[in-house]
C-alpha cells in the first residue's frame, strides 16, 4: 500500500447576471485574468456546487498519475491515491488481446506506450481502424502470455522516462482491481467496430467482467456500442457515458460528426447518463492561445439530465495563456465559476484537481490578509506582463502581492528607473530602435555585448523603446502572454514610489546592483539617488508601508544601515548548502533578512530533489527572516517531485521548509495558495496538501535509473560576504562626453568604445587572412 505522510512507500436572476458579467470580463477584457476571479458567492442554498446532482465534482485519474509514471502502470494507479484524493476514480483504456482479455493501455497502437518494439521487433502490422489506415504494434496480435513479456513506458517525451526502468507489466482490468483496489473504476472502451472485425467481442467481455468487477462508469465514443449495452446496464450501478471526440470527427456507427451529435443531447440521453467532452468544448481557445467566451454545453446537458465530464487536463500541456501557466486556475474555471460546474474532470495529474476541489473552491476572494508567506513580486507580475511596467505592477497588486519590487538602473541623464536588467537588449525593443548601434562589452556588469540603460536618456527610452516580456523558458518553446508582450509603460523610480503609496501593500522593495561600477566608472551614486528619491516621495517619514532594500553587495546594505532605518535584505546569488557562523555574524551587522535560492533549500539533480539543507532553520535561529527565490509557474522550472504543479512547489517551501516569504513572477498563484481553506487544518489537512516527501521519487526509482550524485554545494564564508566600502563618486573624465560638472553618467564608457573598435579591427584582420 502507498502512504503519503512521512514518505512514499509502495505497499436568483440578479446573482446569475452578476456572475455572467464576471465571466465576460475575465475572458473578453485585455490582459490575463485569474480564473478564480470568476467566482460568485451567491451559490445555491442547498449546495455550493453547480453540478447536476449538487455533489462534489469527481476526479478521474487517466491511467492513474500518468503525468509522472507510465500510463496504466501499477505505480501510476497507486500513486494517484497517494498524491490525490482517496475517492479518486481510476481510469482504464480497455484494449482486447488476441485471446479476448481486457488490458489497460492508453493507445490502440503500442509503439510509444510500451517497449514492444524491442521485445517483438518483427511485429509491426497494418490495420484499418475506424476507416483510417494505421500502422504499428497492436494488442490484438498477442495473447496475454505474449504481452507479459512487454513493459509499459512513458509515452510523452516531455515527461521523465526514469520510471520506465522499473519495467511495469501490462495490467489486465482484473489485475488493476486486485492490485490497486480503486475507490471506483472507469472503463473507457473504444474501437468496438475494429475488434468485431477481428472476431473479438468487447460487449461480451464487458458483460463478463461486470459479473464480478462492477465498473462505476463505462465510456465510449461509439453510439452503437453504448446502445447495445444500455439495456443490460439500465438497472445497474454502472453509468454509461458518451465520449465526444473532435467536433469534425465522424462517429463510426452513425456516420455523423460529433459536433452534430452535440446538438442532439436528447438523443444522447436515450443511451447514456452523461457525456465526456474535451475541455475546449466548454471553454474554447483561439488559435493564438486565449480563451473565448464559455459555451452553454454544460447547462444544456444538465437541462437534459446528463452529467458532464471534461477531459484533457494535463499540468504539462500548453493550455490557455489566461491561466498564466497555473493548472489549478484552469481546473477552478471548470468547477467553481459561479455559473456552472462540470461533474468531473479527467486528468493526468489528479493532485491538482483534488486541491482545486478540496481546498481552493468557494473561497472569499475579497480576503486581502497579508499573512504568511510574504509574497514579493519579481519585476512585478512579470509572468503576465513585461517586467517593471505599470501593467506588471498593477497586476501584482491585483493578484495579492505584499511587496512590489523595483530593480533600479540609471539612465544617461541620471534618472533612476525600474528595469529588470541594466542591459536594454534583454528587456526592451532597443535592438530594433535607432539606438541599436550603441553596442558595447562591459565585463564588469554583463557577460557579452549589451546596450545599457546609461547609454540612453530617460526621454529616449520612453519615446523610442517598448517593453519586451521575459521568456525564461524559451528554449522549450514556452512563451508568456504574447498578445501583450510589448504592452505597458516604463516607470522611473519616482513613478514607482508614487504608484505604490496608495495601494493595498505591506511595502515596496528596491533592489540595487552595480553600485560600485556606477560610482567609480560613471560618477553616479545609486545609493544616494535611491535615498533622495525615498526622502522626496515621503517614504522615509511614513509608517503605513515598509521599505526594503535588497542587494547581493554588503557594501550597499552597510551604507543604508548607516544612513537609514529601512529593512535590509541580503541576497545570496549562488546556491549554497550552508553558511559558516562567521558569515552569519557578518551579515547580522547590516541585514535583517536573507534571500536564498530554491536550490539552497532543496538540492536537485536532473530535476529530482535529492535532499534538504538545514539552511532555513539555521538562519531563522540566528534571527533572520528567510525569503526564497525564484518561483515560476512554468512546469519546466520545477523538479518532478512537485508534479508539474506550482502550488505543490509553494506548499513544499512553506509547509516543508517554513520559509518566511517567496519571491515570485506569478504573485496570483502564491496569493491563491495563501487563501486555501486547508492551510489551517494542521494534521487534519488532506494528504494532497502535505509537503512531498524529500527524495521520495528517488526511493521508488529503479537504482539503475537514479540521477548522478549531486556535487557538494559550497558553504558561504565570511570572505564571500565582506566587501570594501563603496568607492567615492569619481569625476568623469572628459572622454566620457559629458562635462565634469554635470555629475551625469556618460552615453558610453570609453573602454566600451575601444572594445567595439578592437572587435571590428579583429574581424577585418580575420577576413583579410581568409582572402590571402
Amino acid at each position: 500500500m502507498l502512504t503519503r505522510r512521512g514518505g512514499w512507500e509502495l505497499s436568483s436572476s440578479a446573482s446569475f447576471c452578476a456572475a455572467l458579467l464576471l465571466l465576460h470580463v475575465a475572458v473578453v477584457l485585455p490582459g490575463v485574468v485569474s480564473s478564480q476571479s470568476l467566482k460568485n458567492s451567491n451559490l445555491t442554498a442547498t449546495s455550493p456546487w453547480l453540478t447536476l446532482s449538487g455533489g462534489t465534482p469527481l476526479v478521474i485519474a487517466k491511467g492513474g498519475f500518468s503525468g509522472l509514471f507510465p500510463d496504466s502502470s501499477s505505480f501510476s494507479y497507486k500513486f494517484s491515491y497517494v498524491a490525490g484524493s482517496p475517492d479518486t476514480i481510476s481510469w482504464c483504456d480497455v484494449r482486447l488481446t488476441k485471446d479476448g482479455n481486457g488490458v489497460c493501455l492508453p493507445d490502440i497502437v503500442l509503439d510509444n506506450c510500451t517497449n514492444i518494439k524491442l521485445v517483438y521487433p518483427e511485429g509491426k502490422m497494418n490495420y484499418i481502424v475506424n476507416g483510417v489506415p494505421t500502422s504499428g504494434w497492436f494488442s490484438v496480435d498477442y495473447d496475454i502470455q505474449n504481452l507479459s513479456q512487454v513493459s509499459l513506458a512513458q509515452a510523452i517525451l516531455s515527461r521523465s522516462n526514469k520510471f520506465d526502468a522499473s519495467l511495469f507489466p501490462i495490467l489486465t482490468v482484473e489485475d488493476l482491481v486486485a492490485q490497486v483496489k480503486p475507490a471506483k473504476l472507469w472503463l473507457n472502451i473504444q474501437h468496438d467496430i475494429f475488434y468485431r472485425q477481428l472476431n473479438l467481442d468487447m460487449r461480451r467481455y464487458l458483460l463478463y467482467l461486470s459479473k464480478h468487477d462492477i465498473p462505476s462508469y463505462v465510456s465510449s465514443p461509439e453510439v452503437g456500442f453504448l446502445s447495445s449495452i444500455v439495456g443490460r446496464f439500465r438497472t445497474s450501478k454502472t453509468k454509461l457515458i458518451f465520449r465526444f471526440l473532435g467536433e469534425d470527427t465522424i462517429e463510426p456507427s452513425t456516420n455523423v460528426t460529433y459536433g452534430s451529435l452535440l446538438k442532439n443531447l436528447t438523443f444522447v440521453k436515450t443511451f447514456a447518463s452523461g457525456i465526456l467532452i474535451p475541455k475546449y468544448y466548454i471553454w474554447p481557445v483561439t488559435s493564438s492561445g486565449y480563451l473565448e467566451s464559455y459555451t452553454s454545453v454544460v447547462m444544456d446537458a444538465h437541462r437534459e439530465g446528463l452529467e458532464v465530464f471534461a477531459s484533457e487536463f494535463a499540468n504539462d500541456a500548453l493550455f490557455s495563456y489566461n491561466y498564466s501557466y497555473d493548472p489549478l486556475a484552469e481546473v477552478l474555471s471548470f468547477i467553481d465559476n459561479g455559473i456552472f460546474s462540470v461533474d468531473g474532470v479527467v486528468t493526468d495529474f489528479p493532485i491538482t484537481a483534488s486541491e482545486a476541489i478540496g481546498c481552493y473552491s468557494h473561497i472569499n476572494m475579497s480576503n486581502s490578509d497579508h499573512g504568511k508567506p510574504l509574497i514579493i513580486s519579481h519585476n512585478g507580475a512579470s509572468g503576465v506582463y513585461p517586467d517593471c511596467t505599470d501593467l506588471s505592477y498593477q497586476q501584482a497588486i491585483t493578484d495579492g502581492a505584499d511587496y512590489i519590487d523595483c530593480p533600479v538602473q540609471v539612465t544617461k541623464d541620471g534618472i533612476l528607473i525600474c528595469m529588470s536588467s541594466i542591459n536594454l537588449m534583454e528587456v526592451t525593443t532597443v535592438t530594433t530602435s535607432p539606438f541599436s548601434s550603441l553596442l558595447s562589452v562591459i565585463p564588469e556588469i554583463h557577460d557579452g555585448p549589451g546596450i545599457f540603460t546609461f547609454n540612453l536618456t530617460w526621454e529616449e527610452i520612453q519615446k523610442n523603446l517598448k517593453p519586451a516580456i521575459s521568456n525564461p523558458e524559451i528554449q522549450y518553446n514556452i512563451y508568456r502572454n504574447p498578445l501583450y508582450k510589448n504592452d505597458g509603460n516604463f516607470m522611473s523610480l519616482g513613478d514607482f514610489l508614487a504608484f505604490g503609496r496608495d495601494k493595498d501593500l505591506s511595502g515596496i522593495l528596491i533592489s540595487i546592483e552595480n553600485a560600485a561600477f556606477l560610482a567609480e566608472k560613471l560618477g553616479y551614486s545609486v545609493t544616494d539617488g535611491v535615498m533622495r528619491a525615498l526622502q522626496d516621495s515621503g517614504y522615509s517619514n511614513q509608517t503605513g508601508q515598509e521599505v526594503m532594500i535588497l542587494s547581493k553587495n554588503s557594501s550597499v546594505l552597510i551604507k543604508f544601515r548607516q544612513q537609514t532605518k529601512y529593512e535590509l535584505v541580503y541576497m545570496v546569488d549562488e546556491s549554497i548548502s550552508d553558511m559558516v557562523n562567521s558569515s552569519i555574524m557578518d551579515i547580522k551587522q547590516f541585514a535583517h533578512m536573507i534571500a536564498i535560492s530554491k536550490q539552497s533549500v532543496y538540492p536537485v539533480s536532473q530535476q529530482f530533489i535529492t535532499g534538504q539543507t538545514k539552511l532555513v532553520q539555521k538562519l531563522q535561529s540566528a534571527g533572520f527572516a528567510v525569503y526564497v527565490y525564484l518561483f515560476r509557474n512554468e512546469f519546466v522550472s520545477q523538479p518532478w517531485d512537485f508534479l508539474s504543479d506550482p502550488t505543490v512547489e509553494i506548499n513544499m517551501y512553506v509547509q516543508g521548509a517554513a520559509v518566511d516569504g517567496i519571491i515570485t513572477e506569478y504573485p496570483g498563484t502564491a496569493a491563491a495558495y495563501r487563501r486555501n481553506t486547508c492551510s489551517k487544518l494542521g494534521d487534519q489537512a488532506p494528504s494532497y496538501m502535505s509537503p512531498v516527501p524529500i527524495g521520495g521519487l528517488l526511493q521508488i526509482m529503479d537504482p539503475q535509473a537514479l540521477p548522478p550524485t549531486l556535487a557538494p554545494m559550497p558553504s558561504l564564508h565570511a570572505a564571500d560576504v565582506v566587501e570594501p566600502p563603496l568607492p567615492a563618486v569619481s569625476p568623469k573624465p572628459s572622454s566620457f562626453g559629458a562635462g565634469e560638472e554635470s555629475g551625469l553618467p556618460p552615453s558610453q564608457p570609453s573602454y566600451g568604445r575601444h572594445l567595439v573598435a578592437s572587435i571590428f579591427l579583429s574581424l577585418v584582420m580575420l577576413c583579410g587572412s581568409l582572402l590571402v
